[in-house]
């Protein structure tokens, strides 16, 4: 479960419906009646053994545009600390980096709007408590990392991100078209590099005045390995030790909680103690925000 591996095998399925390669699927992904799923399971495992087994190698690749609004919101809420509102935004496990586009998409969220206007992409989360501050905010950049980036101008490699979509999610589907297109225009700046590494290279580089460095991520910390994390932690720390009020540090993660079995975002910010606060509880595909401060 950890790995998540029935997510894995389940993605690769889809794959073959959403391809034509596995006909015999349709009536499982029309929710017909009378269908005797396993069968028709089992006899694709055994037809695609080949085409499947490259799914198991590698985690689910769950890039979702929705929740940028979480990181839209959380940098809302640190420009309203006091913190400076342009933000530099290095991301890990960034997939095919559809969050690395965020200043390219269209936000309401807690009684404000953020965002170009004409963006392909809205998101407006159902929102829940209290409003957030009324300030402009700045996307000065945005960097991410992945073991295993998506190329999204590769069609086969669209098709793995939108495999793990299912197909009763509509609107998820509509996002990721328009975040395909969007990439296709003008992708996202994303390298192939372990998270400890990049992090630790990315807080060595020289930050410029006036700027927010925020390191952010979601869904993705659980297949980070144990001393990766540790590596990262640790880097941000020291970071956050060196942090000034003119050049801050902060650090928003989206993820989930496995003892309540929800999702909350968990933000800490320096110069101060960098202590974590719990902001929110969150959807994980951005469907809405309970915001807890």
């Amino acid at each position: 479960l950890a790995d998540a591996l029935p997510l894995r095998l389940a993605g690769g399925v889809h794959a073959l419906h959403i391809s034509g390669a596995a006909p015999s699927l349709a009536p499982i992904y029309a929710d017909a009646a009378g269908v005797d799923d396993a069968a028709v399971i089992g006899a694709v495992l055994l037809a695609h053994e080949a085409e499947l087994l490259p799914w198991l190698d590698g985690p689910p690749q769950t890039n979702e545009a929705g929740r940028s609004a979480n990181f839209i919101a959380a940098m809302l809420w640190l420009a309203g600390q006091g913190l400076p509102a342009r933000f530099e935004c290095l991301e890990i496990g960034s997939s095919a980096g559809i969050n690395l586009m965020l200043d390219r998409y269209r936000y309401e969220v807690g009684g404000r709007a953020v965002g170009p206007a004409s963006a392909a992409v809205r998101l407006v989360p159902d929102w829940q408590g209290a409003m957030l501050p009324d300030v402009a905010i700045e996307i000065a950049s945005a960097r991410g990392c992945d073991v295993a980036p998506v190329d999204l101008t590769d069609p086969a490699q669209a098709l793995r991100l939108k495999a793990y979509v299912w197909p009763e999610h509509t609107e998820r589907f509509a996002r990721i078209e328009a975040a395909i297109a969007e990439a296709r225009r003008r992708p996202p700046e994303l390298v192939c590099q372990n998270a400890a590494d990049f992090v630790e290279e990315a807080l060595a580089r020289p930050q410029a005045a006036g700027t927010t460095r925020v390191l952010m991520h979601s869904i993705v910390w659980q297949y980070v390995p144990q001393d990766q994390q540790a590596r990262v932690t640790a880097a941000m720390e020291a970071a956050g030790a060196r942090a000034t009020a003119d050049r801050p540090l902060a650090w928003i993660a989206l993820e989930a909680n496995r003892v309540l079995h929800r999702h909350e975002m968990v933000v800490r910010h320096w110069p101060g103690d960098g202590a974590p606060q719990l902001l929110a509880r969150a959807h994980p595909h951005g469907a809405n925000i309970e915001w807890l401060v």
